[in-house]
């Protein structure tokens, strides 16, 4: 790598690139991390990217990398690169607030399974970035603290739940970040920003930590500007953890060696016949098939996949969610921490519960926990309930009979691009059909990926096209990621995201704009 001293190079670099310029000495990983919150603080009054900078720890993480470089100590593959992450895990001494008011001052005495790899891995923690309240949302509107904004254009979404972490790359305010996907709002955030974002295998990545939305899908995972530095952080924060009891006892795969390689020559490719057609954008079906044209030309090769009971894995997820989050969110009372409401003397406890919870949570919370809470009730679980945990084995299922046939399946991202932010926030069955291609694999728990691929024509924003592969065959999505992005590249003449527009913003010091 070319030597990177100038504010610009160095938030625009890849996070390899950082890392091995730290490690030879090139540049300190204090001067990288100092770059990174000036470019912050340039950009984040018009992208509002993170609710908490954690400025004077990041510095001294930084500094500390550089002491152990400086005594000749061997580092990690990402020493000393900068990272963002979501505030649905805890940091400890960092706020969690989980984008709603009912957490707003918790600070939490311990760190999350995830952020703990990372530290210890020699990351710089830089903030905890936006996201929808508890992770309910497609758009990173129903944060109670305000939306963050898509560099792309600041009038659209940067999706959700993640939409936080993902523009902050888009902004290259952060060269990697954490996020957590449900029903893929790691997927839906990257498509839309034109950054890379996993899901990796359910229980490939440990919630020890997270503030849980539903247990059974919700799954932490990497989010960067490129497919290799998703791998190096894929492999940090992997791997099992005896504090979660949901987290797989396998190995990680070598996602890391599949970035590198990149070669698809002979797998096979099942383009998934039912997620596309009416519903779906032309620009986004366009660089879709282009995409997959690219990998057929690779060496790939391409067959049609039927997954006839996809079709209704939206309105079963929409019940199992809502189910499990109305159980989990019960914690939130008033009495245990957080915010607490109407304790004057003149409440009994449950209508300090009640108010607490009323001024605490904000509409598509209290939407999905009332929702939820009628599912699970008496004369109604199994019409509800259970129905949708039948559909969920039946998804599962049809997964199971295309592994059997493909080695990973392709699909859009998303049914569309980014749309205008307020567009859909008043009718959640729109803003739901969001997820149409995601909510499949958090269903049957195996790993799944966005890529860019593209422009759409219509509007000039960012594709992503997204990889499904059978369980702990994440090193999969890798493989044909790398292969899309080095192919892709070399005709867009370079990053995607060197195609984005130039955000206008104040001037800082250090010269950064």
């Amino acid at each position: 790598m070319s030597t990177v001293s100038s504010t610009d190079d160095l938030t625009r670099a890849t996070a390899s690139g950082l890392a091995a310029a730290i490690a030879s000495g090139d540049v300190s990983s204090v001067e990288v991390t100092q770059a990174h919150l000036d470019r912050m603080a340039a950009v984040e009054p018009a992208v509002h990217a993170f609710l908490h900078v954690d400025g004077e720890r990041a510095l001294a993480a930084a500094a500390k990398v550089d002491q152990a470089r400086a005594a000749g100590e061997t580092l990690g593959p990402l020493a000393g690169v900068p990272v963002a992450l979501k505030d649905v895990l805890t940091y400890a001494g960092a706020p969690t607030t989980a984008g709603s008011r009912v957490l707003e001052g918790w600070v939490p005495p311990y760190d999350a399974t995830v952020t703990r790899r990372m530290l210890d891995a020699g990351l710089v923690i830089l903030g905890k970035t936006n996201l929808d309240e508890f992770a309910m949302g497609s758009s990173t509107e129903n944060s109670a603290y305000g939306p963050t904004h898509n560099p792309w254009d600041l009038d659209r979404i940067p999706g959700g739940s993640g939409g936080g972490s993902a523009a902050a790359l888009a902004a290259f305010e952060a060269p990697l970040s954490i996020g957590t996907d449900t029903g893929g709002s790691i997927r839906q955030p990257a498509s839309v920003t034109g950054t890379v974002g996993v899901k990796p295998t359910y229980g490939g990545t440990s919630r020890y930590g997270l503030v849980a939305l539903a247990s059974s899908l919700d799954q932490p995972g990497p989010c960067a500007r490129t497919v290799l530095d998703a791998a190096l952080l894929h492999a940090v924060i992997g791997g099992h953890d005896p504090l979660d009891s949901t987290s797989a006892n396998a190995p990680v795969p070598d996602v890391v060696s599949a970035a590198r390689s990149g070669d698809v020559r002979g797998l096979k490719i099942g383009v998934v016949r039912e997620l596309g057609g009416e519903g779906y954008q032309p620009g986004v079906e366009q660089r879709f098939r282009e995409a997959v044209d690219v990998l057929a030309g690779l060496g790939a090769e391409i067959v049609e996949v039927s997954c006839p009971n996809f079709a209704y894995a939206l309105p079963a997820y929409y019940l199992i969610l809502p189910s499990e989050a109305s159980s989990n969110l019960a914690k939130f009372d008033g009495m245990r921490f957080g915010l607490r409401t109407g304790d004057d003397g003149s409440h009994d406890a449950e209508e300090v519960m009640g108010l607490t919870r009323e001024a605490g949570f904000g509409a598509e919370v209290k939407r999905r926990i009332i929702l939820g809470t009628y599912a699970l009730s008496s004369g109604y679980y199994d019409a509800y309930y259970g129905q949708a945990q039948k559909v969920r084995t039946l998804v599962t299922r049809d997964f199971e009979s295309a592994f059997a046939q493909v080695d990973v399946l392709v699909s859009p991202s998303t049914p569309g691009t980014a749309f205008r932010i307020g567009e859909k926030v008043d009718d959640p069955l729109a803003m739901y059909l969001n997820d149409l291609c995601t909510i499949p694999s958090n269903l049957a728990g195996n790993a799944s990926a966005s890529f860019p691929v593209g422009l759409a024509p219509e509007d000039g924003l960012p594709v992503g096209l997204q990889v499904m592969a059978p369980p702990l065959a994440d090193d999969r999505l890798y493989r044909v990621g790398a292969a899309l992005e080095r192919a892709l590249e070399e005709r867009w003449g370079g990053p995607l995201l060197a195609q984005a527009p130039e955000l206008v913003v104040p001037a800082v010091a250090g010269g950064t704009k």
